[in-house]
């Protein structure tokens, strides 16, 4: 805290005693009158600007000329204390009420005689439900715009979840719905519940922090944030942009199942499932075991007339078979094919005998052929061979030495004989 122009007030230190110039070089023996410091602090204030803030009035008291209201953050438990002169009070249409959501135009102002700041308020203005439709509207717009909303990322719901987050209020009516009408329809049906705020400043966290914690758990297969009915500023948080982000980054299935048919929270639009009551999210999500249990009836006997109808109709085919001749009498069958075999047998007999005769008959052609080129037949008709003891065959007589040892071979055995000389014929 600095005061550009110094300290100006002499009485406030010992004659002959400079003051510090700023707060920073002040000490213990050197310190600034109480006076100039409340001096410098409402300098400082009054340059701060004006500002428009938005809250829920949560307290206010009125008084002859002032009203005095405690504002709330919308989103966080953060307050501040106004003043309200009766003249901007006066301006209001209807009287403002506890719980009512307000703009303010606000500036600080310091009190240098007690020391206190106060924000004096120069406006003030209710912001009415078409106010807070417009905005929903316009988020919604730019939410539609980003693809969050688009049916294409919406994840399908398992058939049967083996566990179900819940997030819901504190020991709600809509807890009991989803939980006893899940139960009924399905006994085995297990739950993980989270209880959080659903309306107020602390909501939103709240929710989001739970369905991070159920979104990180693998065994909860879908996820239902479940709120009964109520006003349209009870039914904020639900249209809240940071929640319908949170949502839309889950992994996990998400049901939305706030209010009544007729409330749209952003919070539907971004859920890969709306339903529209806490008790329509329970039939939502899990089955009903009787009508299951009808179902798998119901195919059973689909199954059995159409197993029936299929065994019936192969015996009719299996009858129809059995009167064809061949079936009916298949001994007929046999006795033609057996005369048929007879016949083709007794053909190859024929064939095999006519062919062995044909060859027999060119055999002994063939053999009185080669008989008659036999030398034996030379010898049958009265020749003679002429062999030395070698066995060599004489074929000149010249060449066979007086006296020489000859075997004579005729027709019928062989002959001795000594060669005397060669003779002329």
């Amino acid at each position: 805290m600095q005061d550009e122009t110094g300290p100006q007030d002499p009485g406030a230190a010992d004659a002959g005693t400079a003051l510090a110039p700023t707060a920073a070089l002040t000490s213990p023996e050197n310190p600034w009158p109480l006076a100039l410091l409340s001096k410098n602090l409402k300098a400082y204030i009054d340059r701060a600007p004006a500002a428009w803030v938005e809250g829920q009035v949560i307290e206010l008291n009125r008084r002859a000329n002032a009203s005095y209201i405690t504002l709330r953050d919308v989103d966080a438990e953060v307050s501040l204390s106004l003043t309200v002169w009766g003249t901007v009070m006066n301006r209001l249409e209807l009287p403002l009420e506890r719980g009512a959501r307000v703009v303010a135009h606000i500036k600080p102002d310091f009190w240098m005689k007690t020391g206190r700041l106060s924000m004096q308020t120069r406006d003030i203005r209710p912001v009415g439900l078409g106010d807070l439709l417009a905005r929903i509207e316009r988020l919604r717009q730019a939410l539609a715009a980003e693809g969050l909303f688009a049916a294409s990322r919406k994840k399908r719901l398992p058939l049967l979840p083996g566990r179900i987050g819940l997030i819901t209020g504190r020991n709600s009516d809509a807890m009991k719905d989803v939980m006893r009408n899940a139960a009924l329809r399905w006994p085995a049906v297990e739950f993980e519940v989270r209880e959080v705020a659903v309306q107020g400043v602390n909501a939103v966290a709240e929710v989001s922090r739970a369905l991070a914690a159920l979104d990180a758990m693998p065994e909860v297969d879908v996820i239902v944030i479940a709120r009964g009915g109520g006003s349209l500023e009870d039914l904020l948080p639900f249209s809240h942009e940071d929640l319908v982000r949170a949502v839309a980054a889950a992994q996990t299935p998400v049901v939305s199942a706030i209010g009544h048919e007729a409330d749209r929270p952003l919070l539907d639009e971004v859920a890969d499932l709306r339903a529209s009551t806490p008790t329509d999210a329970a039939k939502q999500i899990v089955p009903d075991v009787g009508e299951e249990l009808a179902r798998i009836g119901t195919a059973r006997s689909q199954l059995r007339r159409i197993m029936e109808l299929m065994l019936s109709r192969e015996a009719d085919r299996l009858m129809h078979i059995r009167t064809r001749p061949v079936l009916s009498a298949p001994q007929t069958m046999l006795a033609t094919r057996a005369d048929e075999v007879s016949g083709l047998r007794d053909r190859a007999f024929s064939a095999m005998r006519a062919e062995v005769r044909r060859d027999a008959d060119r055999i002994s052609y063939l053999r009185a052929q080669v008989l008659s080129l036999s030398p034996q037949k030379t010898l049958d008709r009265g020749y003679a061979v002429v062999q030395l003891a070698d066995g060599s065959v004489v074929r000149d007589a010249a060449a066979v030495e007086p006296e020489s040892a000859l075997r004579i071979r005729v027709a019928s055995g062989e002959l001795g004989a000594v060669a005397t000389g060669p003779h002329q014929p």
